[in-house]
C-alpha cells in the first residue's frame, strides 16, 4: 500500500477522519506564520532604532537563550499538562507578549532593552506549543487513516507554508504600515491558533502521566534526555541538525536583514525568505509523495549536501534573481530533513516520553543558536556581510559532507512506518536504546 492511502476500507467506516489533522495543521500554519513574521519584524525594529548589526545579533541571541531553557522543559510540561492544554496556553501567552510591544511603543516608549525583554518574554512560550502539536501527529495520522511518513511530510510542508506566509507578509506589512503595527498580525495569528487547537479531539491529546506528577520536573527532563542519548540514531540526528541550525539560522536572522535594511528593501527580504520557504514546502511534499521509494539514509545526507550547495550559490552571487532561485533550491533540498527527523523521533519514543523526546529535539536546535547569532553579528561588523556569508556557507558544506561518515545514520533505513504500539498500554516499544537510568 502506498504511503498516503487509507489503510483499509474498514478504517473509513470506523471513525477515520482527517478533521483533527486539518485542525492541527491549521494551528501550525497560524502559529508558524506569526513567528515567521516576527523573524523579519523584530530585527527590523532594532535596525530602525540603532542601525547596528551587532544589536540585531544581540536580539537574536537574547531570544534564543530563553528558547533553549524553555524548550528543555517544554517536553516535560507537555507530558504533565497534556498536549492540547499546553498548546492552547502557549499560544495565548505568546499573543499577549507580542501585543505588549506595540502597546508599550504607543504609551511609555520602546527602547532597545525593553524591546529585547518583550521579545524574550514572547519567545519563552513557543517551544511548548510546537512540542505539543508535533506530539499529536501520530494520533492524527492514525485517526486520518494515513501513513505516518506522509503525515510528517505534509506537516513539514505546512511549516514551510507558515514561513512562506509569515516573513513575506511581515516584510510587506513593514512597507505598508510600519514594523510596530505589523506585530498585530502575529498576535492575531496566535489567538486563532489557540482557538483551533482548543476544539481538537484526538487520542492522547489530554494524556497526563501519573508518574510525571510524582517526580520533579528536572528528573523528568533527565529521563527523556537519557532515552535520547542511549539511542545512537537519535543522538546523531540531533547533533547534526543542531550543527546545521547553528550555522544557517544566523543567515536568516542577522545577515539577510542587515543586507536588505541597508538597501531599504524590506520587500526583497520578505520575498527571498518566501522563496526559501516555497522550496521547503515542495521539498517536503515531494518526500511525502515519493520519499518511500528512496533509502532514508541517502535522502537525508543528500538533503544536507543540497542545502549547502544552494547556500553556496546565494553567498557567491550579488544578483538578486540568482539569490532568489538559489534560495528556492536551498529550501527544496532541505525539505526531507524535518519529516525524516520527525519519523525517527516518533517511531523510537514511547508514548509517555514522546513530549520530552520531541522537546529535546527542539532544545538541540535552540541550543545551537545563541553563539551563532552573536558571532554572525560581530563578524558582519568586522568583515562585512559577504565574507561572513561565504564563511557560514562553507561551514554548512562541512556539516553536509561530514554526514557521509556518520554510520548511525544508516539506521534511518530500518525505521518502521508507524510507532510500534503495545496492544494494551499503547506505549511504543523500545528499539534497542538500552535501559533508562535515573528511574
Amino acid at each position: 500500500m502506498s504511503t498516503g492511502e487509507l489503510r483499509s476500507p474498514s478504517d473509513r467506516h470506523h471513525g477515520a477522519s482527517v478533521v483533527p489533522f486539518l485542525q492541527l495543521e491549521a494551528a501550525t500554519v497560524l502559529s508558524g506564520a506569526g513567528n515567521g513574521a516576527a523573524l523579519v519584524v523584530l530585527p527590523w525594529l532594532v535596525l530602525e532604532r540603532t542601525g547596528d548589526p551587532a544589536d540585531a545579533g544581540l536580539l537574536a541571541a537574547a531570544t534564543a537563550l530563553p528558547l533553549l531553557a524553555s524548550s528543555l522543559f517544554s517536553g516535560a510540561l507537555v507530558d504533565r499538562l497534556g498536549r492540547r492544554r499546553t498548546s492552547v496556553v502557549s499560544d495565548l501567552c505568546s499573543a499577549a507578549s507580542v501585543s505588549a510591544i506595540p502597546i508599550v511603543a504607543a504609551t511609555i516608549g520602546l527602547n532597545l532593552p525593553l524591546l529585547i525583554a518583550l521579545a524574550v518574554l514572547g519567545a519563552v512560550f513557543d517551544p511548548a506549543g510546537v512540542t505539543a502539536r508535533e506530539s499529536m501527529l501520530p494520533a492524527a495520522a492514525e485517526r486520518s487513516g494515513w501513513r505516518l511518513q506522509r503525515v510528517n511530510g505534509i506537516h513539514e510542508a505546512v511549516w514551510g507554508v507558515a514561513f512562506l506566509i509569515g516573513p513575506g507578509v511581515g516584510g510587506l506589512l513593514i512597507a505598508a504600515v510600519g514594523a510596530i503595527s505589523a506585530l498585530w498580525f502575529t498576535a492575531a495569528a496566535f489567538l486563532v491558533s489557540a482557538a483551533t487547537i482548543a476544539t481538537i479531539r484526538l487520542p492522547h491529546a489530554d494524556l497526563r502521566s501519573a508518574v510525571e506528577h510524582r517526580e520533579p520536573v528536572w528528573r523528568s527532563v533527565r529521563t527523556g534526555a537519557a532515552f535520547v542519548w542511549r539511542d545512537r540514531l537519535l543522538r546523531t540526528l540531533l547533533l547534526v541538525v543542531a550543527a546545521l541550525v547553528s550555522v544557517y539560522m544566523p543567515i536568516e536572522a542577522v545577515l539577510l536583514p542587515v543586507e536588505f535594511e541597508a538597501q531599504g528593501a524590506p520587500g526583497r527580504l520578505g520575498l527571498l525568505v518566501t522563496m526559501i520557504s516555497a522550496g521547503w514546502v515542495l521539498g517536503a511534499l515531494a518526500y511525502a509523495w515519493k520519499g518511500h521509494g528512496v533509502r532514508r539514509s541517502r535522502l537525508f545526507r543528500g538533503a544536507l549536501i543540497a542545502t549547502a550547495a544552494g547556500l553556496a550559490v546565494m553567498a557567491a552571487s550579488d544578483r538578486y534573481p540568482v539569490m532568489a532561485v538559489a534560495g528556492f533550491a536551498l529550501g527544496f533540498g532541505y525539505g526531507p530533513v524535518g519529516p525524516i527527523l520527525n519519523l525517527a523521533l516518533q517511531t523510537r519514543s514511547p508514548e509517555h516520553l514522546r513530549g520530552r523526546v520531541v522537546g529535546l529535539a527542539s532544545s538541540a536546535e535552540y541550543a545551537a543558536g545563541p553563539l551563532g547569532y552573536l558571532l554572525a553579528g560581530l563578524l558582519v561588523d568586522r568583515l562585512g556581510v559577504t565574507p561572513t556569508f561565504v564563511l557560514l556557507a562553507v561551514l554548512v558544506g562541512l556539516v553536509g559532507l561530514g554526514s557521509l561518515a556518520l554510520r548511525p545514520l544508516d539506521e534511518l533505513d530500518d525505521l518502521p512506518d508507524e510507532p510500534d504500539e503495545h496492544p494494551v498500554t499503547g506505549a511504543t516499544l523500545d528499539h534497542g536504546a538500552g535501559p533508562l537510568p535515573f528511574h
